[in-house]
C-alpha cells in the first residue's frame, strides 16, 4: 500500500472547523439579507401608507365639492320651479309623454316578428 503522509492530508477537524466557519458566516449574511428586506418592506408599506392617504384627502375634496355643487343646482332647480308651476307642469308633461311614446316604440318592435331578420 501506499503511504501517505500527514501533513498531505488535510486534517478532518481541520474541514469540520472550515465548514462551521463558513456555515456561521452564511448565518450571518443571511441575517444581514433578512434585515434588509424587512427594512425596505417597511419603507414600502410607509410608503403605500402614505399614498393610500393622499388619495382618500383628495377624493374627499372632490365628493365634499361635488355634492356642493349638485346642492346649489338643486337649489337653483327648485327655485325656478317654484317661480314657474305652469312650466315645470309643461317640462314634466311632455318628458313623460316622450317616455310614453318611447315604451310603445320598443314595444312594437319587440313584438313585431315580420320584421325580424331570420
Amino acid at each position: 500500500m501506499a503511504d501517505t503522509n500527514k501533513s498531505d492530508s488535510p486534517d478532518i477537524g481541520d474541514i469540520q472547523k472550515t465548514l462551521e466557519k463558513q456555515i456561521a458566516d452564511l448565518r450571518k449574511e443571511i441575517t444581514k439579507i433578512n434585515k434588509s428586506i424587512s427594512a425596505r418592506s417597511a419603507e414600502m408599506l410607509d410608503d403605500a401608507s402614505e399614498q393610500a392617504s393622499d388619495f382618500y384627502e383628495t377624493a374627499a375634496s372632490r365628493a365634499s365639492r361635488t355634492a356642493r355643487q349638485l346642492r346649489s343646482q338643486a337649489q337653483a332647480v327648485s327655485d325656478v320651479a317654484r317661480e314657474n308651476p305652469g312650466t315645470t307642469t309643461a317640462v314634466v308633461g311632455l318628458i313623460g309623454l316622450l317616455g310614453f311614446l318611447a315604451g310603445i316604440a320598443v314595444g312594437r318592435s319587440m313584438n313585431d316578428t315580420s320584421r325580424r331578420w331570420y
